[in-house]
């Protein structure tokens, strides 16, 4: 069995840039920055690295993105890895991994206002009457993950057996 999947949390280090293909397709790519944060075992100092992801948004989704993330956004973004290749002007293979989105998650408004931008509040564009209205799904930064409950309705604490994970 083969599994190409990514999950992505983090901030945007952009605004997002969309464009139209020449099929007349929208496209937007977003550069999303992550980082992780850990201890040295040798020296028992805070260690931190940032990694850069460039992520593909296609078609009615690109659209959500543009509208409602801008630089700085908490945002989640699931989707698979893709590598492209072309040549350069200098006659070099040239190579860029990138994630193609399959899934979004908005991170959590600022105060009054749409796409974390204070003081310039942006309204939805109206649905049209005939489409049901898109629930957009958004990351709450301050709730709590729901723990698994027994039948009992008591929450369950179960902790995760190295053997049990399939790789």
């Amino acid at each position: 069995m083969n599994l190409n999947k990514v999950f992505l949390i983090g901030r945007l280090a952009a605004d997002p840039e969309a464009r139209t293909t020449t099929g007349g397709q929208n496209v937007v790519t977003v550069r999303l920055v992550t980082n992780r944060v850990w201890n040295d075992r040798a020296s028992g100092q805070k260690r931190e690295q940032t990694e850069f992801h460039t992520i593909v948004v296609w078609g009615a989704m690109g659209d959500i993105v543009t509208r409602y993330l801008k630089k700085g956004q908490l945002a989640c973004f699931e989707g698979r890895l893709q590598t492209r290749s072309w040549t350069g002007n200098d006659g070099q293979k040239r190579y860029r991994t990138e994630i193609v989105a399959e899934n979004m998650q908005l991170g959590p408004k600022a105060s009054g206002s749409f796409g974390g931008v204070s003081g310039e509040a942006k309204s939805p564009a109206p649905a049209a009457a005939s489409e049901p209205e898109e629930e957009i799904p958004v990351i709450n930064e301050d709730v709590p993950t729901a723990k698994p409950e027994t039948e009992s309705g008591n929450v369950e604490e179960s902790e995760i057996d190295l053997k049990d994970i399939p790789f």
